[in-house]
């Protein structure tokens, strides 16, 4: 079949069926299909858009493209959790370990991340000596033994997602539902987990700004999951302010580990909780999920399960014990509040700008991270501050860039006279498909 005709196809608003789809993303894959022909068809489904059974056809192909995890050796359901990032997001450093010490097994490859922070992974290189890449064999391995894995994305995980995401970047096709949704959950499928719990954030520091959009972004990859026979379950969650206290690499590790011992931040922990009971329940076809969970992290089973892990991986666990081995900025600096009141904003995506000016982020694919500084905030929205009383305080390793990222995070805060409600962290939870599939846009 020719290139051209699947173009038209799909610019006319036609479907294609899975020998068309695996003749244009193989094709691609292979070098036949032209850049210039692959950035037609993807203009055309951002046009037009896709049914839900075309996206999860076209996710199959995508995760077919390269190697696929065959983890049936494990003998029992295994978990994988993915969000769609977010500021100050290390929810899946405490919910996995969670869902592994309720003995479920949970296995994860993460990407490294562009823009505010690093991502899981960057995350974890605050363990001196860790291993984040390893390979299908040692991954399963791990899985198997000690029930908890973190490693980087694997190459040769879905390559065709890798090259589509490029061309995609620069050909202005990104905010496509289905090729966002195809993206995310072509990885999760070659990755080989049976019960996937999905969060999507929304609000300021996310990239689905609205509620609806992040709401069928997570019904699309439900359904696509489920067309594949995963479990898989979603929540929609705030992103208008950044989740939990600690913006920034190293400091989010340790706030993770407060968290773990039990004293973390109310709200992440409750958020944690949450995620990790959705995991529990839909591996075990419901049960008692949170008690189990509660269980397992007021007994220290699941801080032991990330120990486990750390150590496996040739991490350094002496930050578990003392948090000065966890890399350290030099500069700290409180930033006060002006006048008494309330907060009433604490923009996401602003305290981002402020930690990613320190260096706690990347602007470009290889620019290094400074995983020392960051942002802590001191209070919250809703919170109730007086006048010269602590708002943040940053860490830095450079005078210049603390100066910047003050201002910056100045911008960020806004007070109010009167008492202020916060949003929840979770606005809504997904946990099957609708029957009502309609077609998926952009």
């Amino acid at each position: 079949m020719r290139i051209v005709d699947l173009i038209e196809k799909k610019r006319d608003g036609g479907t294609h069926s899975r020998d068309e789809l695996e003749t244009l993303v193989g094709g691609y894959v292979r070098g036949d299909v032209p850049d210039y022909q692959m950035a037609a068809w993807l203009m055309a489904v951002c046009w037009r858009g896709m049914p839900p059974d075309e996206a999860a056809m076209l996710t199959r192909v995508m995760a077919a493209s390269g190697e696929q995890l065959d983890l049936s050796v494990i003998g029992k359901p295994v978990a994988d959790k993915h969000s769609t990032g977010g500021v100050g997001d290390k929810t899946s450093l405490v919910v996995m370990p969670l869902v592994a010490a309720c003995g479920v097994p949970v296995g994860k490859m993460s990407g490294r991340s562009l823009g505010f922070t690093g991502g899981t992974v960057d995350k974890l290189e605050s363990f001196p000596g860790i291993r984040l890449d390893l390979d299908a064999a040692a991954f399963v391995s791990q899985l198997r033994d000690i029930g908890l894995v973190i490693t980087g994305q694997s190459a040769d995980l879905a390559p065709a997602d890798g090259k589509l995401y490029a061309l995609r970047d620069v050909t202005a096709t990104v905010p496509s539902l289905p090729l966002i949704a195809s993206s995310i959950m072509s990885k999760k499928l070659a990755a080989g987990a049976d019960v996937i719990v999905l969060d999507v954030k929304t609000g300021s520091g996310a990239f689905m700004r609205e509620r609806d959009s992040a709401r069928a972004l997570a019904q699309a990859m439900i359904d696509i999951g489920e067309a594949a026979g995963r479990r898989v379950a979603a929540v929609v969650s705030d992103m208008s302010q950044p989740l939990g206290r600690a913006v920034g690499n190293a400091l989010e590790i340790a706030e993770a580990l407060d968290t773990l011992e039990g004293h973390g931040p109310p709200e992440f922990a409750d958020f944690a909780l949450e995620l990790a009971t959705m995991i529990v329940e839909l591996a075990s076809s419901g049960g008692a999920g949170r008690v189990e969970v509660e269980e397992a992290l007021g007994s220290g089973a699941a801080l032991q399960a990330f120990r486990r892990m750390i150590e496996a991986q040739g991490g350094d666990t002496a930050a578990f014990d003392d948090r000065s081995h966890l890399p350290s900025a030099s500069l700290r600096r409180s930033i006060a509040s002006d006048a008494d009141g309330f907060v009433a904003r604490l923009d996401a995506l602003t305290v981002a700008h402020a930690s990613s000016i320190l260096g706690a982020g990347r602007e470009r694919k290889g620019d290094p991270i400074d995983l020392a500084v960051g942002v802590v905030l001191q209070a919250r929205v809703g919170d109730r501050v007086a006048g010269g009383q602590p708002l943040a305080v940053l860490h830095a390793n450079d005078e210049a860039r603390l100066d910047q990222a003050e201002r910056v995070l100045r911008d960020a805060i806004s007070l109010s006279p009167s008492a202020v409600e916060p949003r929840p962290v979770i606005l809504e939870r997904l946990l099957r498909s609708s029957a009502d599939k309609p077609r998926f846009g952009t």
